[in-house]
């Protein structure tokens, strides 16, 4: 990188691991590390960490960086983490995430991958679909005319809560049925252990699993999204759905039967293709390099952008 260079710093939070980078204003990703988020440490712990990742990043580069972008998690705003149950923080504002003086924004997880998939990944050039991630737990991410779509207060998007069998299992949220609990990747390992016997299944595992109860597992996640997609399909008419995330990796065996029962749901219209998502686990990490662009004054930056995206796998 020359002197001359001019990048951003892009910070992808999750609940586990915070992946970091560098990314000129051609979508060259110049630099990219993981690190472990310190979240059993308290959320003042893992502000300090964000904040001493983001100064190590930026001194890795030639020249200073015109911005910064985060993707994190919970209720957020462009310059306050509002709130975020798993991290234990309220009210962050922006400025408190990074020791650079140069504009930042932040921007909420799921809705920064969605805005990535967007501009340079599955659902470049189509103006409203959703991206739907499926790994420990699901949220979705609106696409409207171009943008991530947040709802009044910040909330849209929580299809992983919507009732798909009303009288079935209890969530962690407090409700009963809800999408999240049949049809996450963390639930379908969840499940076919309860009824096993046998700990520690993964989804994965249970994807390939001949055995019936492993089938009707399965099953059961299949039918929770298919009627999840056709309630959001009925509602706002998406162009497509793209779906992402660990369970996303099963391809075909989630892929197909999905298709085929929202085909049959759908009696009176037509279905919204369904597609795996392009970018990966970079995509939060490109989506917060899209929004430091846009706290530098450059929101034009992205739709020109050909991605090298990363082969590192998706985890469940």
């Amino acid at each position: 990188m020359s002197a001359s260079s001019s990048f951003v710093v892009a910070l992808d939070v999750g609940g586990t691991s915070m992946k970091g980078g560098l990314v000129d204003d051609t979508g060259a990703v110049l630099l990219s590390e993981r690190r472990p988020t310190p979240r059993e440490q308290g959320p003042e712990a893992v502000v300090a960490a964000i904040r001493d990742f983001i100064g190590h990043l930026a001194a890795s580069g030639d020249g200073h960086p015109a911005g910064v972008g985060l993707a994190v998690p919970g209720l957020v705003s462009a310059d306050t983490a509002l709130y975020a149950a798993n991290l234990g923080w309220k009210n962050v504002p922006a400025i408190d995430f990074t020791p650079l003086d140069v504009p930042v924004m932040l921007g909420h997880d799921v809705r920064t991958g969605g805005l990535a998939e967007s501009v340079l990944g599955a659902g470049r050039g189509v103006p409203d679909f959703l991206f739907l991630p499926i790994g420990t737990g699901i949220a979705g991410a609106m696409i409207v005319h171009g943008e991530p779509y947040g709802g009044a207060s910040g909330w849209g998007g929580e299809i992983g809560h919507i009732p798909v069998f009303p009288d079935g299992e209890q969530c962690a949220c407090g409700q009963f049925g809800c999408l999240e609990t049949y049809a996450s990747a963390a639930s379908v390992g969840r499940r076919y252990s309860l009824r096993s016997g046998q700990e520690g299944v993964r989804a994965e595992q249970v994807v390939a699993s001949d055995d019936p109860m492993a089938i009707e597992v399965w099953d059961d996640a299949v039918e929770a999204l298919s009627l999840a997609l056709a309630t959001y399909t009925l509602l706002l008419d998406p162009s497509m759905i793209v779906l992402g995330g660990g369970l996303a990796e099963a391809g075909p065996a989630l892929l197909d039967p999905v298709r085929t029962r929202l085909v049959k749901r759908l009696t009176f219209r037509d279905a919204p293709p369904l597609h795996p998502a392009a970018l990966g686990v970079d995509a939060g990490m490109l989506g917060a390099a899209l929004l430091g662009w846009r706290a530098a004054g450059r929101p034009d930056l992205g739709p020109g952008w050909t991605v090298d995206v990363r082969s590192e796998p998706l985890v469940s």
